[in-house]
């Protein structure tokens, strides 16, 4: 059953492999032993992941990517193939967010938001299961905050995290059948982040003691084993499913 959940001999791409999250499912797919190839827009951050992913014992790209252009998502996947000669995962992981109030947020900030956490996602599911063979996996990162709100002003994000919710539900009916390829949805709660790190002091922790019956923040180790579940044959008969790794929140 173990072997179910093992990743050898796969690649694996991972999008906003920078920093805080991207860094931790870069490492914990190699890991599990996936070859990983990192994409972001601060290439110089990517140094250190590729350092991780190769005490792992793995092979690791880096890749500059913007994932809001779409001829990055597919020099990505180029470089994937010509290097390793498949792409058997997808870790849709890329995302920016902002605290604007609504009548405020200008119209760009809102697009750069979009094009990004939805337009990013889609662009790089796209490229990817283009090359994909039958059993291969994508994996999107979505949030909490599509199917609830938190008290921050995050129209953009909010509205892009839930986007990607209805995206995966619908890669998953048009290429799991026809093409075997599993899509499904990550949602995490609090975790460590760059987005979580800009909120207003005290605000994590309120929210924490309110919000999220598990009492704390989640562990990124706790979200990795989660995308290496639905990322690995452990998972073969689930798709279409937006899975919450979030302590809670999402009943309360």
């Amino acid at each position: 059953m173990l072997r179910r959940f093992s990743l050898d001999g796969k690649t694996v791409i991972v999008t906003g492999a920078s920093s805080g999250l991207g860094v931790a499912f870069a490492k914990g797919f190699a890991e599990a032993g996936a070859d990983v190839v990192i994409g972001a827009r601060r290439a110089d951050r990517l140094t250190e992941t590729r350092r991780l992913v190769e005490e792992a014992g793995r092979r690791c790209l880096a890749v500059a990517t913007d994932v809001a252009r779409v001829e990055d998502c597919q020099a990505l996947v180029d470089v994937a193939m010509a290097e390793f000669g498949a792409v058997d995962v997808l870790i849709n992981n890329a995302g920016v967010g902002t605290a604007v109030p609504a009548l405020k947020e200008a119209p760009e900030e809102f697009k750069r938001v979009i094009d990004v956490n939805l337009l990013g996602t889609y662009w790089m599911a796209q490229a990817c299961a283009r090359v994909m063979r039958p059993g291969s996996a994508i994996v999107n990162v979505g949030s909490v905050l599509g199917g609830t709100t938190a008290g921050l002003p995050q129209a953009a994000y909010t509205a892009s995290k839930a986007a990607v919710e209805g995206l995966t539900r619908d890669l998953a009916q048009q290429w799991t059948g026809r093409r075997g390829i599993r899509v499904n949805c990550l949602v995490p709660g609090f975790f460590a982040s760059e987005m979580t790190a800009q909120y207003p002091e005290g605000y994590l922790e309120r929210t924490i003691a309110q919000r999220v019956l598990a009492g704390r923040p989640g562990d990124p180790a706790e979200l990795v084993a989660a995308a290496i579940f639905l990322a690995s044959d452990a998972a073969s008969y689930v798709t279409g499913v937006c899975l919450p790794v979030d302590g809670g929140v999402l009943i309360t």
